[in-house]
This record gives C-alpha cells, sequence and structure tokens, in this order.
C-alpha cells in the first residue's frame, strides 16, 4: 500500500485519471508542480494527514472531494497564485494547520474547519469573513500584507476579525491596516498572547493603557510612523522592536522589563533620549538604535561600575580562546552586550564614552576620530601596543582595558554582507620577553555605511588558584594587539556578476585605555579627569616626547605617576 507520495516539482498537469483506492496514504507532497492544474480525486485516501500544494501555481481551485479528509491535519497551498475557489459547507474536524499564504486571488475565506489552531493567510486578497466564522481553538494567526482595501475600509477595522479569534490565541501577525488608529478595547481579552507583530500600520497612535499581557514576549510595531508613546503592555517582554515608529524617548522604567534581551529601534526620526540601566537589564544582549538622526542623548548605567561587573548567571563568560587555561572559570562575566547607535551624528558622543562605567561587549558610534579618553593610541597600519604596567595593576582579580577602533567603510556590499572580524589578543609579559598570561577575544560587527567607532571591553582574570601574584614574576608590560579581516563567505564571486560579496573597509585608527578600576573613584575608569593625556606612537615606534613624567601633586593623582614615567619606554612592535 502506498503511504506517501513525493513528487516535489513534478512537470505533469495530471496525476492519474479517476478514483483510486489508497487507504494507507498518510503524506501527499506535490510541491513547485507550477503545471497542475488539477489534484487528482483523493476521496478514498481517508486516512491522509498531510497534503503540501506550495507553489503550485497554476492550481485554480481546491475540489469539493476534500471534505472526505476527515484525517487531515495539514493543508499548505501557499504561493499557488491562480487559486480562487475553496469548497463551502466543509468542516475538516481534524484540520490544524491551513496555510493559504500568498494565494493573490483568494477572496473569500470559508468556514472549512472550526478546530484550525494555526492559520496563514499572509498576502492573499481576502476581502471578508463570514459573520458566524469562529476559530475556537486557534492559537496562531498570520495577516500581513493583505491586499485587498476592502477588508479593512471600517472605522474600527479589527472588529469583525475580533469576533472569530480565540481567547487562546497565543501569536497574532498584522500589516499595512491604514485604517487602524487604535487597538479596540477587546483586544484585552487575548491574555495569553505570546508574541503580537503590528507592522506598518502608518495611522497606528496609541495602544489601550489598561492591557497586561503577562505572556507577552515578542512585541513589533515597526513601521508605525505615528506611534509617539513608547508601549507600556507587558513586563515580560524578551524581544521589542520599534523601527521606523515615531517614539520620542527610551523611558527610564524600561528597567522594570527583567526579561528583555533585545531592544531594536532603528531609524526613528524622533527619538532624542535614551535611558536604559544596563545593570538591571541582566538578559539584554542587544540595543540597535542606529539611523536615529534627532538622538541627542543616551544613558546606559544609573549604578556604580562595582554593581555592573558583578557576576550574575545571565551575563556571558568571557570568550577567552584557549580554552584549556586556568583562568577559564564560571565567575569571569562580562555583559554580553551589542549597543549600535550608528549614525546617531547628534549624540553627545564624548559624554557617553567618558560616562560609560558598564563593562560592554560592543558599541558602535558615529565618527572617525579616537577620543583622547583612550589614552594609548596608534594609527590603523600599527598592529600592536606595547604598554608599560606597574604592579598594582597585576594584583587585582582581573585586568581589563577598553579599545577603540575608528572603521572606515568605503563601498557597501550589495548583497548584505556587511560585517567585520576584529581579533584583540593580549600578553602579559615581563622584563625579558617572557609571556606570563594572554588571551584573545574574537567579535563579530555589522559595518555600516562611511565611518563608525567601534568600542569593545575586554577582561583577564589574574591570581587564580593560590599561584604567586603577576606582579610578583617581574611581569611589567602587556602586548595588546588588534586584527581586523572580512568575514569568510564560500562561493564564486563571479555568480554575483561585477558585485563585491564584501564590504570593503579600513582601520583608520585604533586607541586603549587600561581599566584602572581598583584606584580612588576619583581616577578609575569612567572619570573624564583620569588619565587624560594621550600618549602616542610616531613612525619610528617610539612615543612622543610630549609623554613626559608627571611630577607628584599633579590632578592625575599619586596612583598613576609611575605609569607615567613608564610610559616613556612604551614602543609601537
Amino acid at each position: 500500500n502506498l503511504v506517501e507520495l513525493q513528487m516535489q516539482g513534478s512537470k505533469l498537469e495530471k496525476l492519474w485519471e479517476g478514483i483510486h483506492s489508497l487507504p494507507g496514504l498518510k503524506n501527499m507532497d506535490l510541491s513547485r508542480s507550477t503545471n497542475l492544474k488539477e489534484i487528482p480525486d483523493l476521496s478514498m485516501a481517508t486516512n491522509l494527514k498531510t497534503l503540501i500544494l506550495a507553489g503550485c501555481s497554476s492550481l485554480v481551485e481546491l475540489p469539493s472531494f476534500i471534505q472526505h479528509l476527515s484525517k487531515l491535519k495539514k493543508l499548505d497551498m501557499s504561493y499557488c497564485k491562480n487559486l480562487e475557489i475553496l469548497p463551502v459547507g466543509v468542516n475538516l474536524e481534524s484540520l490544524e494547520q491551513l496555510t493559504l499564504r500568498g494565494c493573490s486571488r483568494l477572496k473569500i475565506f470559508p468556514d472549512i474547519s472550526s478546530n484550525i489552531s494555526l492559520l496563514q493567510l499572509s498576502e492573499t486578497a481576502i476581502e471578508e469573513f463570514l459573520p458566524h466564522l469562529r476559530l475556537e481553538n486557534l492559537v496562531e494567526l498570520k495577516m500581513w500584507s493583505v491586499t485587498s482595501e476592502r477588508l479593512w475600509e471600517r472605522v474600527q477595522p479589527l472588529t469583525p476579525l475580533m469576533a472569530m479569534l480565540s481567547p487562546f490565541l497565543t501569536i497574532l501577525s498584522l500589516s499595512d491596516i491604514p485604517t487602524l488608529v487604535e487597538l479596540p478595547s477587546s483586544f484585552q481579552n487575548l491574555n495569553k498572547m505570546k508574541e503580537l507583530s503590528i507592522k506598518d500600520c502608518i495611522n497606528l497612535e496609541t495602544l489601550p493603557n489598561d492591557i497586561n499581557f503577562e505572556s507577552l514576549y515578542v512585541l513589533d510595531l515597526s513601521g508605525c510612523t505615528r506611534l509617539r508613546s513608547f508601549p507600556d503592555i507587558s513586563t515580560n517582554i524578551s524581544e521589542l522592536t520599534l523601527d521606523k515608529t515615531g517614539i520620542e524617548e527610551v523611558p527610564w522604567w524600561i528597567e522594570s522589563f527583567s526579561n528583555l534581551s533585545m531592544i531594536r529601534m532603528r531609524e526613528c526620526k524622533n527619538l532624542k533620549h535614551v535611558s536604559l540601566n544596563i545593570s538591571k537589564l541582566k538578559r539584554l544582549k542587544e540595543a540597535n538604535f542606529s539611523d536615529c538622526g534627532a538622538l541627542a542623548e543616551a544613558s546606559l548605567n544609573d549604578s556604580p561600575l562595582e554593581v555592573a561587573m558583578a557576576a550574575d548567571t545571565y551575563h556571558t563568560k568571557l570568550p577567552i580562546l584557549d580554552e584549556a587555561s586556568p583562568f577559564l572559570q564560571e565567575d569571569n562575566y562580562i555583559a554580553n552586550i551589542g549597543i549600535d547607535f550608528a549614525n546617531c551624528f547628534n549624540l553627545n558622543r564624548e559624554a557617553l564614552i567618558e560616562k560609560q562605567t558598564v563593562l560592554l561587549e560592543r558599541l558602535i558610534l558615529p565618527g572617525e576620530e579616537v577620543s583622547s579618553y583612550f589614552t594609548h593610541q596608534t594609527s590603523g597600519t600599527s598592529s600592536s601596543l606595547t604598554i608599560p604596567l606597574v604592579p598594582s595593576f597585576l594584583s587585582q582579580t582581573f585586568f581589563g582595558f577598553r579599545v577603540c577602533a575608528a572603521v572606515i567603510c568605503d563601498y557597501m556590499s550589495s548583497l548584505g554582507i556587511n560585517s567585520v572580524f576584529i581579533n584583540v589578543n593580549c600578553r602579559l609579559k615581563g622584563r625579558f620577553g617572557n609571556i606570563f598570561e594572554s588571551f584573545g577575544e574574537k567579535h563579530i560587527w555589522p559595518i555600516h555605511k562611511d565611518s563608525q567607532l567601534f568600542i569593545m571591553d575586554c577582561r583577564l582574570p589574574l591570581n587564580k588558584d593560590n599561584a604567586p601574584p603577576l606582579a610578583e614574576l617581574n611581569c611589567d608590560q602587556v602586548d595588546i594587539e588588534l586584527h581586523m579581516s572580512s568575514l569568510d563567505y564560500l562561493g564564486e564571486l563571479s555568480d554575483y556578476g561585477e558585485d563585491s560579496l564584501e564590504s570593503t573597509f579600513r582601520l583608520k585608527r585604533w586607541g586603549v585605555r587600561l581599566m584602572n578600576d581598583y584606584l580612588p573613584a576619583d581616577i578609575r575608569l569612567g572619570n573624564p579627569n583620569a588619565l587624560a593625556r594621550v600618549c602616542e606612537a610616531d613612525e619610528d615606534n617610539m612615543v612622543k616626547d610630549e609623554c613626559h613624567e608627571i611630577e607628584q601633586g599633579e590632578e592625575c593623582g599619586d596612583g598613576l605617576m609611575e605609569i607615567e614615567r613608564c610610559r616613556k619606554r612604551m614602543r609601537i612592535t
């Protein structure tokens, strides 16, 4: 007995004539059979559970024999672009998944089953739903880019839709509803909602204030250009996408979104202020505010450095490349957060850099000049900095530093492969050149048009397992290397014509600032007055004379006096 029939991509217009007894047939896949004009009579295939007709673009109707398929659970007719008719008076009691996405000529959705749990109607031309239609078991509905204007012509366009929805709905995706100004009050009945996407509704202005979706973890309101208030419909959201909205501020109370892992607000033209208390948002991994031209102020931390550096189970372990290193311990954490302010040209970059005390994996800012905040600098043609150390640097639990790389993109690939690797390597060395400890980090960065500053924090755990402090082992300098390279992709460039597979970029300059967080509060990392002067390499690989000794009592403080003396020995390798 035939149990499964797989004929994807068939060139046939018709499979067979007449009715065949197929009691054992359970799965049938005719997807991408673009010439198929007629489905064979399956009325005797009473045990059929899955019927896949996706991409059968010559099909015009679904025959009435479908009513005999009482055990059918999944029917996929996506991108049957000429499909116009579904049978009426049919109740497929076992049907759970119905996919009609891309059936651009389908105008009427019949009551084909009351037990559907997953319904995909995106990119159809549905004009109306039957008044008596009730989908009591529906848990997922996707209806984005419906081409019919008639469906949404009401003053309250979602009213018919809300009438047929189940209170057990967990996923709802809508888009392109020009008449939608506000969500109906009945929206609050969908209290099981987990994922809500309402995109490109250009006249949506407000969200209800009295809604609290406790289960909601994904919210996407991108393209709702008139929406000006930050959404406050759940504090359990994990992924929040608000691209191209009219929102003006990310409020301080977002810190109560304890599960937030991602927030995207790209191209929000009215966004002026961002407040992210990263020490409270412990699950946050990505915050993207790129191309927000009006953004002038951003606050990323409202708590002391000690709090931000505390280890917790939601922060990612520092990616030390040598996994055999004895220093690879569970308490070596750095906030695995990427924050992107690319092309936010009104942002006060200097203030943000100097006040930033939370340790971040990556921070992107516009610009092509490395701030004087980074006290050891070199041009992009040099890949290494050698920085002298004093014993007090190496008596701590961690040795840390912050890196800034000014990268200029000369060419953006139209193929979308616009990323770059930046490898940072660190070696702690003795006065005779012997290496005591080393580690490396590899960062992937998105490339934006023109220039940007890539800022990253690095930490090396020290003095573990009762080993002698490195300071006692005559470890007196650190070599920090930075290498930039493109991502490697398989494939022949010739397949893309004259277009380049990768973007073209160059490193103009980079710098380092040591994290002397053990020093007194007035001169530790984050204080703009600490280590305010830059030591820079000349073409002969020697530091300039202006990096001269400072006398005791000058504004940098006693704790930095020996560092300044040692800088006269700094070399570029």
